[in-house]
């Protein structure tokens, strides 16, 4: 360990092997942090937060604080943070109330650039952009693979699939699905995420079928509920185009349409 003089670490910690903390941070009694993360200077991880192997916390990043919710009554709540993830400067990640997952996590190998917030019971899930100063409400959800533009807002109780973007200075009311990108205020859909799925090996077959199921939902006119029971008798089934049907059918607050 390679751990600055004027760092403070509270005793109960759990620092694992190889693991660099940079001047002045502040290491809570529960925090555990996995083997060969690096943490630089002025950075505060508290409350009940476990961070896993090899991720890089920025300057005056902030983990693990209470969440900002009137709800919150001071109960145990915890912050999960997977493996390979790079945060930058002066992301903030709260912690959870008992609602919902009871937590917050965030999975593997994801970069949230400077300025981000995640805020309580939000779970994100592995590979995901978040560029700098966008920011989540609480209990959102996002899947894999999806990038969020910078000055971003997404609305609580939110949804966002896998591969999808969301461009710049958008603000995010309803829920975004996988393979689409939208954009604006509020966020409205422009077409499928073609460079991103192109980039990430998507066959010409599995393109070719969400183009298909896009038009279907988004140019038809249809009923939503029409529209999606036309995607399942008229276009490949594919894990894909399910995952794409089924997620509008899911959800809650509505697709940004």
């Amino acid at each position: 360990m390679n751990i600055h003089p004027t760092a403070i670490i509270s005793p109960g910690a759990t620092i694992e092997d190889n693991v660099e903390i940079g001047p002045y941070s502040v290491i809570g009694s529960k925090v555990r942090i996995g083997r060969g993360t690096v943490i630089g200077p002025h950075a505060v991880i508290e409350g009940c937060t476990e961070i896993g192997d090899n991720c890089r916390i920025f300057q005056f990043a902030s983990i693990g604080a209470d969440p900002q919710d009137l709800k919150f009554d001071g109960e145990e709540s915890k912050v999960i943070i997977g493996k390979n993830n790079t945060i930058r400067e002066f992301v903030t990640i709260h912690s959870s109330t008992s609602a919902d997952i009871g937590m917050t996590c965030i999975g593997d190998n994801n970069l949230l650039m400077a300025y981000c917030h995640v805020a309580h019971n939000c779970l994100l899930g592995n590979n995901i952009v978040m560029a700098n100063a966008a920011n989540l409400a609480g209990h959102i959800h996002i899947e894999d693979f999806a990038m969020i533009g910078g000055l971003s807002g997404i609305h609580q109780f939110s949804r966002i699939g896998r591969h999808s973007i969301i461009g710049g200075a958008s603000a995010v009311t309803q829920d975004v699905p996988p393979y689409v990108t939208v954009s604006g205020n509020r966020a409205k859909p422009h077409g499928l995420n073609l460079i991103g799925l192109k980039r990430r090996g998507f066959s010409e077959e599995t393109i070719a079928a969400l183009k298909k199921a896009y038009k279907i939902v988004y140019r038809s006119s249809l009923l939503l509920a029409v529209a999606l029971e036309k995607v399942k008798t008229e276009v490949d089934d594919l894990p894909e185009v399910r995952h794409f049907i089924d997620f509008i059918g899911n959800s809650k607050r509505g697709i940004c349409r």
